[in-house]
């Protein structure tokens, strides 16, 4: 994930790797037969431990929903520029124009996951009255859209977008259309 981030998967060699992590060029096609299989099992690896911390910190029930939903956002957005996790994602999308089915497949179950749980947070958020009768999936779809093209921008570095300014629109605009 570090040498991803570092060099991009167009600077990676497999040969490159190997000495990196000290295995040969050959055993690691043997693991993963592309590159592009490579990265989106680093995916799924990263993804396995953000979706684990997601886990935990959504399901902190005696925890108010606006304070878990900050939490879901902290955790989304990247830290900053080249960031590891974001930089995988950005290779991601930018290969999966000319992804198999399976890869598409695999890439749409890990964004399902960060979906299904927003969604059951705000749901819960409307039942209980902490948050506005929004329809969460519809709710969810834009919230996390809005996440995606804000993190892109501090992911690639680009000038004004710094985490901290995405966190404060991200929050004021929870905060206008989901508080009560």
């Amino acid at each position: 994930m570090e040498t991803i981030a570092e060099r991009g998967l167009e600077g990676l060699t497999m040969a490159g790797l190997g000495r990196e992590v000290g295995m040969s060029s050959g055993h690691l096609l043997y693991y993963f037969r592309t590159k592009d299989e490579l990265l989106l099992q680093t995916l799924e690896w990263s993804e396995g431990r953000l979706g684990a911390e997601r886990s935990a910190l959504l399901s902190r029930q005696a925890v108010p929903v606006r304070e878990r939903l900050a939490a879901y956002v902290d955790l989304y957005v990247p830290d900053g520029p080249r960031d590891p996790h974001w930089t995988l994602w950005l290779e991601v999308w930018n290969r999966s124009q000319n992804a198999d089915a399976d890869a598409r497949s695999r890439q749409a179950a890990i964004e399902g996951a960060w979906h299904r749980d927003l969604v059951a947070l705000l749901a819960e958020g409307v039942s209980h009255g902490e948050l506005r009768p929004v329809d969460p999936d519809r709710y969810a779809a834009r919230l996390r859209a809005l996440l995606d093209g804000f993190s892109v921008h501090v992911a690639v570095g680009i000038p004004g977008t710094s985490r901290a300014q995405v966190l404060d629109h991200v929050r004021e605009f929870t905060e206008q259309t989901l508080l009560p």
